[in-house]
């Protein structure tokens, strides 16, 4: 049987369908900065407040967009917009075509495995309301160009 991510564009997917989609990494949730001159994204190794950062889920799923205001509820237009959106991730690269990296859980059949593969923010990100808000810009972690 092909899976639905093969044969169904983004558009026409269910909600379950759509919500399965998500890889679990949480990249989504790292709080980013935007030089408004340059339109340069820089990302911090901070996550939303909302976030579990040891299992990588939204403790506030349903809500999160009205408790954090600059939460995005990702669509299929949406999702073609967002350029920050990190290159692994499955809306993004469904909306570009490819397909699911196999350690995706959809492809591995295991929710762990983006965990494992490196491709989460698990371990790696500190929660923002552990700091100061005036302390984000010491978070940053691009390197510069």
């Amino acid at each position: 049987m092909v899976p639905f991510w093969k044969i169904k564009p983004l558009s026409e997917m269910t909600r379950e369908e759509w919500e399965s989609l998500c890889d679990g990494c949480a990249q989504c949730c790292i709080i980013k900065f935007e030089d408004e001159d340059t339109g340069r994204i820089y990302h911090t190794n901070v996550v939303c407040e909302l976030l579990d950062i040891y299992h990588c889920t939204c403790t506030c799923y349903a809500e999160r967009s009205t408790l954090v205001p600059t939460c995005l509820t990702l669509n299929p237009e949406l999702v073609k917009e967002l350029s920050w959106m990190p290159p692994t991730c499955a809306y993004r690269l469904l909306a570009e075509g490819k397909d699911l990296p196999d350690w995706h859980p959809l492809v591995s059949g295991d929710k762990n495995s983006v965990h494992r593969s490196g491709n989460s923010v698990h371990a790696k990100v500190v929660s923002a309301r552990d700091i100061d808000e005036e302390d984000l810009p010491d978070y940053v972690v691009d390197e510069d160009e």
